[in-house]
């Protein structure tokens, strides 16, 4: 179900309008939405045992955010500290190499 379809049933209740095919019908067209007659159909019946007040109270409220950054790339200690690691097992190897090269001197 699009959220138009709720939105606009949404909108009847608050508004203190029947919520039925013709009201809905004409919410959707008015906001430039082409209605589905099956959608509809289907919303009007699935919303004719749900208490929306109610529905409404219950629902988690969410406050409009704006859109969060993307993750950024590792901070700039991170990647000294990578680099570090790698200097330290290339330090390493090279130790091992001087220990074995003293091995045949």
């Amino acid at each position: 179900m699009s959220m138009e379809y709720l939105h606009a049933a949404i909108l009847l209740h608050k508004a203190g309008k029947p919520v039925d095919e013709k009201s809905l019908n004409k919410v959707l067209t008015a906001a430039g939405v082409k209605a589905d007659p099956v959608r509809v159909k289907a919303l009007i019946a699935s919303l004719a045992e749900v208490n929306i007040e109610e529905a409404l109270k219950s629902a988690p409220a969410f406050m409009p955010t704006a859109p969060t950054a993307p993750t950024e790339a590792p901070s700039a200690e991170a990647k000294p500290a990578k680099e570090k690691k790698k200097e330290e097992e290339k330090k390493k190897e090279e130790e091992a190499i001087e220990g074995l090269g003293a091995l045949f001197g």
